[in-house]
Formats: structure tokens, C-alpha cells, sequence
């Protein structure tokens, strides 16, 4: 007989190797439930606010979400006697807390819409900005259309790029600008702090140089392989950006046919935003344009982020932590090595600032180029109309009128106002006191010309309104709307067409090349083919009469943004600024040097030791509350602390508004702190700062308060 074969024999609690897999003994969660064979721990960021809650926290994996779970989707989970959304942002084989984990509630989409690179930039923003993930999380990740996500997409491979139809030449006009490109096109991350010229776009009738010139940049990036993401102030510029892209071949991704740019603005809806964000997330498009959220789109292999003018206010988010555009864009180009362009008509301190630190460099024209593509600039001060006598003080002076009657027969002209409605502002007629509501304090102004006053606060009426000072009832403007201006721009020129662009009345997107007058807020400047023949600049008192530290550079830059429209100085386009402004942006704006105004205001602020030279935060709120948060911050000594400075409640800055819009803060009077640091310490403040806020979360200290990182108004 031969020799029979050997048994093994298994060890108590051991399975025999050969063993199926389901033979094998699961482990398992709480309540019984059956974990994982790999990787049973999943790391969640939850969508919780509370400040001591910004960690991942370990839930176990149950095997029937094993495939599903992955990094980046959505879950719902149990926390307390609730259940909260999250992301999954890691597996791990274990967790320091043990194998009593409770396991995840449901995986609620297989779609991983957080990739690594933007959970890594919002931790990033997060630490910037004293701020919490989920905070960050929040304007990340838009919010789930599950129609959407399921979904069929294009799924065709884009055409090659074909041939411009005219050779790219929009960066020829900056020093430095053939540079950059060529830096693009090698695959190298420069960062370019970019003075726009005006213009228009050769090959778009109603385009702009500055979009044309993006385009060109994304075109290099993407021929190089690798994706972009610009990030404009509202969703006229991604269109008129579209537009630019479009023509030199990148044509728009719509769900039926593919493309290769995807536009992220909260106008499109919940539905077509969310299926852009998919065509960007599955890799459909390298290129994305759109508004502030736009910032975090997970673009694969990014090789460019712009910004197109930082100046304006849509591209700071209004809610915690309150990040900047620009600054998020930075901090993207240096986590993802990728290259970085700010750009505009004017210049902000902020991106000199970056220019002053040897993080960008200027990528601006030649003296020679400025004059030849600008418009001829003129001041209509008071001095400078001293010779028109008593017509000097008149709104409309008879030369701001002779100019747009000469330009009325070459084209349309462009009038910016200041501000937007008939009369915002009036006064009393005997003492000049601003009028105000007898019930909420608010101002008073009048909607039309035949309307009783109204409070711009409450909207009550005070047609029977006495004035507290002196008694008087008859009331005088003391700021002129658009609405006014174009009634008085049609007496003065009586059968010639008036528009009015603006929030209000409609915000005009173009107007035809032919005689008309515009009256136009700022930021509503329609686009006229071929540029304006002339422009108006009125109330420039008004434009730098605030008390904030940025109110020039502001001012300069809603000149600019109207003055670009119109044509240059050898095709005899005028702009014309009326009234007696500061003299700093009045100067830079006859000599259209936005750097050197930026570069002034910069000087300015480090001699002051004021953002953003150095790194500053606002704390704001109930007095007991702000003064707790700012005491356990270690670097708010001596110098480093300015205030507490009592607030204005009809300010609106912090507390709830209550009836007629004054602020009630039940525990007493609002207040504001100010501590700044050197700038290479400003990491360590936003460290401080949140781990003084996670004090305040777990111990639910009561009262309101705000933190901000780098305000823009301090005053």
C-alpha cells in the first residue's frame, strides 16, 4: 500500500488557507453588521460647524458598501442622536479607537466629488482663513442633483485644436507676456501679476482684449496637455470669455455633444451647474471658466488658475471663512505647482503686494503702448471749469456737454453714475442735515420724480417729513441716481436715445455701434462694437468720498473698467472725469498708471503696519464674547491688539437685524478688535485664532461673534 497522504490538521480559530473567501469570519461593527474584508475604517469629514469639531472622525465600513465607499463620496453617518452628511476622505486597515466603530449609515452617491487635490485646498483655506472644513467644504462641492449624476454624459474624445484663424499676438503688448507663454506651453508654473490694456478682441465683434489674451494663455495649456480654470467676476465675463474661447477652438461642453470648457455660475441652476461640475470631475473637460465657487473645481492636472479682476467685490465670498479669489487661486497654484495669473485694469495693493515680495512678477506694457491703445483722459475739476463761472458747480458742465455732442456723431456714448436708483440721498433744503426715518433711522431717497420720500431701510414712507434740526419740511438731493441722469441726459439731448444699464432697471450685456447715450452703474457697462466714442465719469467727489482704506484704488478701478470700453486716443475716444475727486486716482487716472497708484497705497499701508503688509483679524461682536475669544490668543499682545472699538448697530456688521434694519445684540453692545502680525507670522494668528474659536465652540461660550482674516474695511 502506498503511503497515505498526511492531514493538517487546523488550529483552534484558524481557517485552512485553501478556504473560500466567504468561509472566512467577518468581523463586524456595532449592532452586528458585518465590516469589510479590506480596509474596514473609513476617515469622514463631516458637514458639522461647530469649531472643536473640525477633525475626520473613524466609522466602520459595512460589506455591503465596501466597492462604494471610496474617497470622496458622500455618506450619511450617525453622530449623537443624529445623522449628519460627510465625505469619505480616506480607508484605513485600522483605527486608534478600536474595532468598536459605528458603522456608516449609507453611501449616498457612488460619484467621488471630492478629489484629493481640492480636500487638500480646502484644508488649506480652512488654516488660511481661521475657518473650519466643513465651512470650506460648503462652497467647494456643489450640492448633489441625483437626476443629473445618473445621467449620460458625451463621452467622445474632443477634435484636435484646429488652427487659428489669425496668429496670437494679444501678449505681444506686455513686457514679459511672450515669456509667459512660452513658460505655459513648457509645462513651468510662472505667476504673473498682469496690468490689462483696453481694447477689443479681433476676432469677436462685442469682445475684449483681456478675454481675448486669457484665451490665448488657456489655448497654450491645453495644447501643452494639461487643464486650466479662470475665475471671473460674474456670469457677463464667462460669457464674453466663452466667446473668446470658443472662436479659437474650445468650444462650450453641453451634456448632448461634449466640449472641451465647462461653465460653473450659479445662474445656470442647480441642474446644469452640477452637470458641469461632473463633465470637470469625470475628466470630460481640461478647462473650466466661471464665478467664485469656480475656484474649486476639480480640474485634473491643472496647469494654469487666473484671475480676472480681483478688484471687484463678487470674488470675496460673503460667507465664514470669507476667502478672497485671488488668495485661493494662490494657494492653488502652489499646492498643485501649477502656473498662476491675476489680471486687470487697475491693480489692487493685495496683488502688488505679491509683486513687492518677489511672489509674482509684472507683466505690464511699455509707456509707447499705454498711450496708443488708451483713451485720451481728462479732469473736470473745479479748477479746471473755473473759467465757466457759476456753470463751474453744475453737475452736467457745458464742456462735459459739448464733448458728448461731438462724440454723438462718431457713436454711442457711456455715462457712468456712481449710483443706481432716481434720488438715493436727500437732505433738508434749510440746514443740509441728511434726511433720516422717523422710525428706523435709515436714509431717505425718492424713486421717482412725482414719488414721496421712502427709507431705503424699512421702505416706509415719509411724505409728511419735518426735519428734527431745524424744522423745516422741503427736502434737496444730495446724490443723484442713474434713473435721475437719464432723465436729465434726455432733456439736454432731446431726440438721441437713452439707455440705462443696471440692477434695477436690467443690466445690458451690448449696445449697437451707432448714437445713443448709456447710463450705466458700475460693474453694468454694456459692451458697444468698436468701443465708445466718449465717456462720462460723473460724481468723482462721490467715488472717493468713503473712509476705507481701499476707497481710492476702488474708485480708480470702476474709472478704468468704464474708460476700456471706449476707443483709443488716435481713434479719438475721449473720457472726460467730472468733479473734484481725491487727487491720487484722479492723477492715476489721466495717466492711466494703476501700478503706481497700487504701488503708493502699498508704501502707505506698511508704513502703517495695515493688511497687506502685514497679516491682520477682525473680531467682532458681544463685548464679553470677543474679549474671551482674543484672550486666549498667545500672539494678541501689547501692540499687536487694537480696540475694543464700539460699532455703529445700523451697520449691519455682526448680530441679527431686527425690525427697520438695527442691529440687536442681546448681550449687550456690539464691538470690534483689531490684531495684526508681521506677515511670516499670519499662519500662526489664523492658528490661534481657530483653536481659540474651538475653545469657544466646546465650552458654548454664548454671545455672537465673526471672525475675519484680512479684512478689506477697517474703519
Amino acid at each position: 500500500m502506498g503511503a497515505q497522504p498526511v492531514e493538517q490538521l487546523a488550529l483552534p480559530g484558524l481557517e485552512s488557507a485553501g478556504a473560500p473567501r466567504g468561509a472566512r469570519r467577518r468581523r463586524v461593527a456595532e449592532g452586528g453588521v458585518p465590516l469589510a474584508d479590506d480596509l474596514p475604517v473609513a476617515r469622514v469629514a463631516l458637514e458639522l460647524p461647530p469649531a472643536h469639531l473640525d477633525r475626520t472622525f473613524d466609522y466602520a465600513v459595512p460589506a455591503d458598501v465596501e466597492d462604494t465607499a471610496r474617497p470622496g463620496v458622500r455618506v450619511k453617518v450617525r453622530f449623537g442622536a443624529q445623522d449628519v452628511g460627510g465625505f469619505v476622505v480616506a480607508r484605513e486597515a485600522s483605527s486608534e479607537h478600536g474595532d468598536r466603530l459605528v458603522p456608516l449609515r449609507r453611501v449616498v452617491s457612488s460619484e467621488p466629488v471630492l478629489t484629493p487635490p481640492v480636500l487638500r485646498l480646502a484644508r488649506a483655506v480652512a488654516d488660511r482663513y481661521a475657518g473650519t472644513l466643513a465651512d470650506v467644504l460648503r462652497l467647494a462641492v456643489p450640492p448633489r442633483h441625483a437626476r443629473t449624476e445618473q445621467a449620460s454624459h458625451a463621452d467622445a474624445a474632443p477634435a484636435d485644436l484646429p488652427p487659428l484663424t489669425a496668429p496670437p499676438g494679444e501678449w505681444r503688448a506686455y513686457r514679459g507676456g511672450v515669456a509667459l507663454l512660452r513658460h505655459l506651453a513648457a509645462g513651468a508654473a510662472p505667476r504673473a501679476a498682469w496690468t490689462v490694456l483696453p481694447g477689443p478682441d479681433p476676432l469677436v465683434d462685442t469682445g475684449a482684449h483681456w478675454a481675448a489674451a486669457i484665451a490665448e494663455a488657456v489655448r497654450v495649456v491645453v495644447a501643452a496637455g494639461r487643464g486650466a480654470l479662470v475665475v471671473v467676476p460674474d456670469a457677463r465675463d464667462v460669457a464674453r470669455l466663452s466667446r473668446a474661447l470658443e472662436v479659437r477652438g474650445l468650444a462650450p461642453w453641453v451634456p448632448a455633444s461634449g466640449g472641451r470648457v465647462a461653465h460653473l455660475t450659479a445662474d445656470d441652476g442647480p441642474s446644469a451647474r452640477y452637470a458641469q461640475f461632473l463633465a470637470v470631475l469625470r475628466g470630460d473637460v481640461r478647462v473650466a471658466i466661471g464665478t467664485r465657487a469656480a475656484s474649486f473645481a476639480p480640474v485634473a492636472d491643472l496647469g494654469l488658475v487666473v484671475c480676472w479682476d480681483d478688484t471687484a467685490d463678487t470674488h470675496a465670498e460673503p460667507r465664514a471663512p470669507y476667502p478672497h479669489t485671488r488668495e485661493v487661486l494662490a494657494l492653488r497654484a502652489e499646492l498643485e505647482r501649477c502656473a498662476f495669473v491675476v489680471g486687470s485694469h487697475a491693480r489692487t495693493t493685495a496683488t502688488q503686494a505679491l509683486v513687492a515680495r518677489g511672489w509674482a512678477k509684472d507683466v505690464v506694457s511699455p509707456r509707447p503702448v499705454v498711450r496708443e491703445r488708451t483713451p485720451r483722459v481728462r479732469a473736470l475739476t473745479s479748477v479746471e471749469l473755473a473759467k465757466e463761472g457759476a456753470g463751474a458747480a453744475a453737475r452736467l458742465p457745458a464742456p462735459a456737454l459739448q464733448a458728448v455732442r461731438r462724440a454723438l456723431e462718431e457713436g454711442p456714448v457711456l455715462v457712468q453714475v456712481p449710483r443706481a436708483g432716481y434720488v438715493p440721498v436727500v437732505a433738508c433744503t434749510r440746514c443740509r442735515t441728511p434726511a433720516r426715518c422717523a422710525t428706523c433711522h435709515g436714509p431717505l431717497g425718492l424713486a421717482g420724480a412725482r414719488s414721496d420720500p421712502q427709507c431705503r431701510w424699512c421702505g416706509r414712507l415719509a411724505a409728511d417729513w419735518t426735519c428734527a434740526e431745524c424744522g423745516a419740511h422741503g427736502l434737496r438731493a444730495t446724490s443723484v441716481g442713474s434713473g435721475r441722469t437719464a432723465e436729465e441726459l434726455g432733456r439736454a439731448f432731446p431726440g438721441v436715445t437713452v439707455r440705462v444699464s443696471g440692477a434695477a432697471t436690467g443690466v445690458l450685456d451690448t449696445v449697437p455701434a451707432r448714437r445713443a447715450i448709456v447710463v450705466s452703474t458700475p460693474g453694468a457697462e454694456p459692451v458697444a462694437p468698436g468701443g465708445y466714442a466718449c465717456a462720462l465719469l460723473l460724481d468723482a467727489a462721490a467715488s472717493t468720498a468713503g473712509r476705507g482704506l481701499g476707497v481710492a484704488q476702488d474708485a480708480l478701478a470702476r474709472w478704468l473698467a468704464a474708460a476700456a470700453l471706449v476707443r483709443s486716443a488716435p481713434d479719438g475716444g475721449t473720457v472726460l472725469l467730472v468733479g473734484d475727486a481725491a487727487p491720487a486716482p484722479t492723477g492715476a487716472l489721466v495717466r492711466w498708471d494703476p501700478v503706481g497708484l497700487a504701488a503708493r497705497e502699498l508704501d502707505e499701508v506698511t508704513e502703517l503696519a495695515l493688511p497687506p503688509a502685514v497679516r491682520m483679524a477682525s473680531v467682532e461682536g458681544e463685548r464679553t464674547a470677543v474679549s474671551a475669544v482674543v484672550g486666549r490668543v498667545p500672539l494678541a499682545t501689547g501692540d499687536a491688539v487694537l480696540g475694543p472699538v464700539t460699532l455703529d448697530p445700523g451697520a449691519g456688521r455682526t448680530g441679527r437685524a431686527a425690525e427697520g434694519g438695527t442691529l440687536v445684540l442681546p448681550g449687550g453692545e456690539p464691538v470690534r478688535m483689531l490684531v495684526r502680525v508681521p506677515w511670516e507670522q499670519g499662519r500662526e494668528l489664523a492658528r490661534q485664532l481657530a483653536a481659540s474659536l474651538s475653545v469657544r465652540s466646546a465650552r458654548r461660550e454664548g454671545g455672537d461673534v465673526r471672525v475675519q482674516l484680512d479684512p478689506k474695511e477697517i474703519v
